[in-house]
């Protein structure tokens, strides 16, 4: 097992610790929002990129073949996908594809379903270019989340929608969808003749047993694209490289056609030399993250949810994000989490319906940061 490198990143220029205003009352704040990690990404990465920068040259490169069988032995060994190379696309990021998308398969005025609450730029990906945004809120029992699949059912037929985005797993409320919840969401959506975009960037992080099923693998007929990253498996964020899997030719060509002209999809030499590298050879890497992060929950919920009542911690399927109802009047969260714990995390209500009153903290840190936070919140409360 690799041993994981804490850093600390104050004084970087990180987002997540360093550009907090104006999103936050104030700077110096304990960053636990942003979902990247606080961990140096895996040594065999670090080590390509170390040759290639005492090589010195960083020209136009070409796209390996290496590359691609690196990720397409990735999915079909860990996810049981066999993808295929002529369905990738290679993209600057989950959230540009994600718009991409959204604006070569739909018109203005269509309808975008979306499942709240959920990944924010999921909801400004429909707003901004125009399409009109369709809630199919979360079911919450007691933080545990399920699909309203009759609610989808209505949506569908009465709200003209053209496309659902899926979040699998799902970000923010932690949930591993199983086989049967994607047949059936995926089933409802190929009958009404609506396309599905599946965000599964965080695919790699499952727990307590569950296990990521593949939306285009799920065994049914829809018509689905998958977008997915090494960026949050191995925290290579900032290093813009993605993938798009597109198996149907017609939404293939459709994607193809809008990019082109916008020569923005040209790959970044460092990101897929580092991808590659992680894909080969980052596994011990991840399964130590996944046990820190795992540890990190186990500290959360014994240090606050068991301790305060009135504190709802979702269970820990998937993702390397806590999902927190602190139970308390929504108006009053943001003193209570900045002016009086010191804490930056990332607020439900940006996340649509159903994430009001809630926060969401990331997980991929060392265990003091958390336990720190853990004691400022139940302190407070």
């Amino acid at each position: 097992m690799e041993e994981l490198l804490f850093r600390d990143r104050r004084g970087t220029d990180s987002v997540k610790w360093n550009r907090l205003t104006p999103r936050f009352s104030r700077e110096g704040l304990l960053g636990l929002w942003v979902a990247d990690m606080d961990f140096a990404a895996p040594a065999c990465v670090r080590e390509t990129l170390a040759r290639m920068a005492d090589f010195g040259v960083f020209g136009y490169d070409a796209v390996p073949d290496a590359f691609f069988q690196a990720f397409l032995d990735w999915e079909r060994t860990r996810h049981g996908y066999a993808a295929e190379r002529k369905w990738l696309r290679i993209c600057p990021g989950v959230v540009a594809a994600l718009n991409w998308l959204v604006q070569s398969l739909t018109q203005p005025g269509d309808g975008v379903v979306v499942q709240t609450p959920v990944y924010y730029p999921f909801l400004s990906a429909v707003t901004d270019n125009g399409r009109r945004l369709v809630e199919n809120p979360l079911v919450n029992q007691n933080g545990v989340y399920t699909m309203d699949l009759p609610g989808l059912e209505r949506t569908l037929r009465q709200e003209q929608v053209s496309l659902m985005i899926l979040c699998s797993p799902h970000n923010p409320v932690g949930r591993v969808w199983t086989q049967e919840e994607l047949r059936q969401v995926l089933a409802l959506c190929s009958a009404a003749g609506v396309v599905v975009i599946s965000d599964e960037i965080h695919q790699d992080f499952t727990f307590g047993g569950a296990v990521h099923v593949p939306a285009a693998a799920a065994g049914t007929d829809a018509r689905v694209i998958t977008l997915t990253s090494p960026s949050k498996t191995f925290n290579l964020a900032g290093l813009k490289t993605a993938l798009a899997i597109l198996p149907d030719p017609d939404l293939r060509a459709a994607y193809d056609r809008h990019v082109r002209p916008l020569h923005a999809d040209g790959p970044v030499s460092l990101g897929i030399a580092a991808a590659q590298a992680a894909y080969t050879g980052g596994g011990p890497w991840l399964e130590a993250v996944r046990r820190q992060v795992w540890e990190n929950h186990g500290i959360l919920r014994r240090e606050l949810a068991e301790r305060c009542p009135g504190v709802t911690l979702s269970p820990l399927e998937g993702t390397y994000l806590a999902w927190l109802d602190l139970g308390i009047p929504p108006e009053a969260l943001v003193a209570l989490v900045e002016d009086r714990c010191g804490l930056a995390v990332d607020y439900g209500s940006w996340f649509g319906s159903g994430g009001t009153g809630h926060i969401r903290l990331n997980l991929a840190t060392r265990p003091g940061l958390i336990r720190q936070a853990a004691s400022a919140l139940r302190e407070a409360l």
